[in-house]
């Protein structure tokens, strides 16, 4: 019961630090979610993540929201450029092919590791994005590169970079993600499940309100669809650093057999916040939901990386290092924190709402229309369109605060500082009601301020209970802490490689 009354005191605490906390001030820059025009004073690995950005924001409008998956596309992508840049160092040594790559000291000029990271980046983000070879041609053309160049001499920068991808390649190529369709099990579609896994309730009834529940959701076309388990069998993708994907598991979630008056609790919060939120909690919800274009929170805490590139004036070395070490945490906390959804299945607010508060009034979020009103419990919804009613897989632990508390703590760690010094601006409203309101600041003073505002979003949106949030919080940062030497292990070459 401890355990449980800590979490709801801090998730308080957030609560008012973010509703205390005045208007960003002006003078501070604003975070860019959507690349900037002008980029002649950024570094070309910046310029590859904004391309890897736009095809993974590419495959989301295609195929939905698959966090997961594209967890592991950006970060095959940024493993990828890194080995190729290892190549041109001193010391750095690449994760799958060591030093063998190493190059003599006179041919690490930035010239050649712009080629080397720009065939590595073209060849990995074809292999998880096939369909934006146009695209992709397209880009590698306006640099001035061959994307034809199938080169593998490693006496020239492209035979590196394509070197370096292939190796990346071949052992993502059956890491577990059945990115290939062809793991036994499975239906031969892409990304498919092939570990069997069934919801113990269907999307109409309540079996166990301690086991997560699908939801119907109605699409602006008027169909309706009901999303099973997104990537269910994600536990068995192999980690970056990780010793396993349940190296990190955290203790059980509470539960209505064992910890009813807790859990009652937990849902109450989460239906106070549905029925009062202001217009800085909604901008807080619609932000850290990922949107406009969203690439989930991997995309997103690269994007916030991209700010201190430009912050600090990164050279084309420092940003390699970072975007590798945070698109990796951010992998391994996917990972981390889908074992813990797999392993628990623990139910959702839209389930735990309509159980505890059945044949109850409550008040909640009115719709699209905007407004609160009062409504049958088994009405209520979270704040969040018909056509995304809450993410389509088990509630503990929030994906969004694991990540987020991982990819805030590498940030840090590799920054050395907790400052992160930038607002956000965005109208409130605007991904979820008809009328979108007034423009809204949002402040992001630090790296552990923006991280916590991320978890408390999900509780506020209603897709969390707040233990979701802040055990995610925690096991996010444990996994950064722990994983922070592997990533400097990589960087002054005492880094094993794995097998």
């Amino acid at each position: 019961m401890i355990r449980f009354v800590m979490h709801r005191a801090l998730v308080l605490a957030i609560a008012v630090v973010l509703l205390a906390a005045p208007l960003c001030a002006q003078e501070k820059p604003l975070h860019h979610f959507l690349p900037i025009e002008d980029k002649s004073h950024v570094s070309l690995a910046y310029v590859w993540l904004d391309i890897a950005e736009e095809a993974t924001a590419r495959e989301v409008d295609a195929n939905g929201a698959r966090p997961t998956i594209v967890s592991r596309t950006l970060a095959i992508w940024a493993t990828a450029m890194f080995d190729a840049w290892a190549a041109y160092d001193a010391k750095a040594v690449g994760s799958r092919l060591g030093g063998k790559l190493r190059r003599p000291e006179n041919e690490r000029t930035l010239e050649n590791k712009k080629k080397a990271i720009s065939y590595a980046s073209y060849k990995s983000l074809l292999f998880v994005y096939p369909e934006a070879k146009a695209y992709l041609d397209g880009e590698m053309k306006k640099m001035g590169y061959d994307p034809a160049n199938e080169s593998v001499d490693p006496a020239t920068p492209e035979g590196i970079g394509n070197l370096a991808a292939q190796a990346v390649i071949d052992y993502r190529r059956h890491d577990g993600a059945n990115q290939l369709g062809d793991e036994a099990g499975g239906n031969g579609k892409p990304y498919a499940d092939y570990t069997y896994y069934v919801p113990v309730n269907p999307p109409d009834k309540i079996i166990d309100p301690d086991r997560w529940q699908p939801i119907t959701f109605k699409l602006k076309d008027g169909r309706q669809i009901t999303p099973g388990f997104l990537t269910p069998f994600w536990y068995r993708v192999k980690p970056f650093v990780m010793e396993s994907s349940s190296q990190f598991r955290p203790p059980p979630p509470p539960k209505t057999t064992t910890d009813a008056d807790a859990l009652k609790k937990e849902a109450a919060q989460v239906l106070t916040y549905n029925n009062s939120l202001t217009h800085e909690q909604k901008a807080i919800v619609e932000f850290m939901r990922d949107g406009p274009r969203s690439t989930g929170q991997s995309g997103h805490w690269l994007r916030f990386s991209q700010d201190v590139s430009r912050r600090d004036n990164h050279d084309l070395d420092t940003d390699v290092k970072m975007y590798f070490a945070v698109a990796n945490v951010a992998f391994d906390a996917f990972i981390s924190c889908w074992e813990t959804k797999r392993y628990y299945d623990s139910s959702r607010p839209w389930t735990l709402v309509h159980y505890f508060f059945k044949g109850q009034t409550v008040k909640g979020w009115a719709g699209v229309k905007g407004g609160v009103r009062d409504m049958p419990a088994e009405e209520w919804h979270p704040y969040s369109p018909e056509s995304f009613v809450t993410p389509p897989f088990p509630g503990y632990t929030s994906g969004h605060a694991t990540v987020s508390g991982a990819c805030s703590k590498t940030l840090e760690l590799f920054t050395g500082t907790d400052k992160y010094g930038y607002c956000e601006k965005r109208k409130h409203c605007e991904l979820t009601e008809d009328n979108p309101g007034e423009e809204m600041t949002l402040d992001l003073p630090t790296w552990t301020a923006t991280a916590d505002m991320a978890a408390l979003s999900r509780a506020m949106g209603g897709y969390h209970i707040p233990v979701d949030n802040n055990v995610g919080l925690k096991v996010g940062r444990e996994i950064a802490v722990w994983s922070w030497p592997k990533y400097q292990a990589y960087f002054d070459g005492t880094a094993k490689v794995r097998d």
